[in-house]
Order: C-alpha cells, then sequence, then structure tokens
C-alpha cells in the first residue's frame, strides 16, 4: 500500500501513519528523517543535502526528489510506504508520479486530513503542554508563532495539493477533527475500499 497523507501541521498525519505502519508493516517516510539519513549515510545525494543544509539553505526538489527515489528503493518499502511531508508542492507531485510510474508502483491513495485551523492552535498547544509534563523537549516549530508561519507556508505551497490529487481520483478526505479513534476508523474504511 502506497500512501501520501495531506494535511496542515497538527492534522494528526503522523499520529496516524504511526497507527498504519503498525497495521501493514510499512514504513513511514518523513521527508526530514530521510535527508537526515541520507545525510548521515553520506550517499552521493546525501552529500549533495549536506552541503545545502549546512549552508543554512532550503534543499532543492531535485534533491529532494532524489533522496525520496532512493529511499523509496530499500526492501522495507517493497510492501508500500506512507509519504509524510512529500511532496509539499505540485511539481514535487509531479516529480513523484513519474517516479513511481517508471519504477512500477503507482500510489494507492492520497489521504487529507480536514481540520478546522483554529482547533489546530488548541492541538499544538495541547502538545507543547503534554511534551513539557512529559519532561520532553518541545519542538521549534511547535511553538506558537513558528506554528503560524508553517501554516501560513502550507496554505500557500501544499495546499494546492488537493485539488491536483482531486483531479487525478486520488484524493480521499477524512474528517481530521474527530477523535484519534474515529479518524483511524475512518482511513481504514476507505482504504478497503480500494
Amino acid at each position: 500500500m502506497r500512501l501520501i497523507f495531506l494535511g496542515p501541521p497538527g492534522a494528526g498525519k503522523g499520529t496516524q501513519a504511526k497507527l498504519l505502519t503498525e497495521k501493514y508493516g510499512i514504513p513511514q517516510l518523513s521527508t526530514g528523517d530521510m535527508l537526515r539519513a541520507a545525510k548521515e549515510a553520506g550517499t552521493e545525494i546525501g552529500l549533495k543535502a549536506k552541503a545545502v543544509m549546512d549552508a543554512g539553505q532550503l534543499v532543492s526538489d531535485d534533491i529532494v526528489n532524489a533522496i525520496v527515489a532512493e529511499r523509496i528503493d530499500l526492501d522495507d518499502c517493497s510492501n508500500g510506504f506512507i509519504l509524510d511531508g512529500y511532496p509539499r508542492t505540485v511539481p514535487q507531485a509531479i516529480a513523484l508520479e513519474k517516479m513511481l510510474q517508471d519504477k512500477g508502483c503507482p500510489l494507492d491513495a492520497v489521504i487529507e486530513l480536514k481540520v478546522d485551523e483554529g482547533a489546530l492552535m488548541g492541538r499544538i498547544e495541547n502538545r507543547v503542554a503534554e511534551t513539557i509534563a512529559a519532561g520532553g523537549k518541545v519542538r521549534a516549530d511547535d511553538m506558537p508563532e513558528a506554528f503560524k508561519k508553517r501554516l501560513v507556508e502550507y496554505r500557500e505551497k501544499t495546499a494546492p495539493l488537493s485539488a491536483h490529487y482531486e483531479s487525478t481520483g486520488q484524493l480521499k478526505t477524512i474528517d481530521g477533527m474527530a477523535d484519534v479513534k474515529a479518524v483511524t476508523a475512518e482511513i481504514e474504511k476507505t482504504l478497503s475500499a480500494l
């Protein structure tokens, strides 16, 4: 099963992806994790990413696309994967479609978690409070001002993916405002219908 999760930051993509990875035995692939792993592995593309990241610049689509292509060729992806945080833009989506077509492994679905952005701030505040209460370190991008910037960036760059995947017939929209178990049940119902 090859899936993409869409939705703004805090929508619950990571939570749902974790539950599905356990159920289906497929990995969740996050762009950040893939970039860090490629950088640490010292692959040719990883070294290119490292140079860009060390210079404090954004990694280009070409490098990100190549890292994703490299990652989905690994054995743990043979039964599928869940992409979380990639693609971020329509050009990346088009590159991914070509990449998967060339590999003979098309996407099964794009799951979009629809949420109320006002409620997301409450979710993030709860996540921050829970992390602090557990003695953990709060991610810098979960701080309120950084989170607001992430929402703006999502609306500008990533939200257009909904229309793109709707036009391909792959988009499945789920109410992400329900509780975790209800969202999981709705995702599983959607996947079983594929």
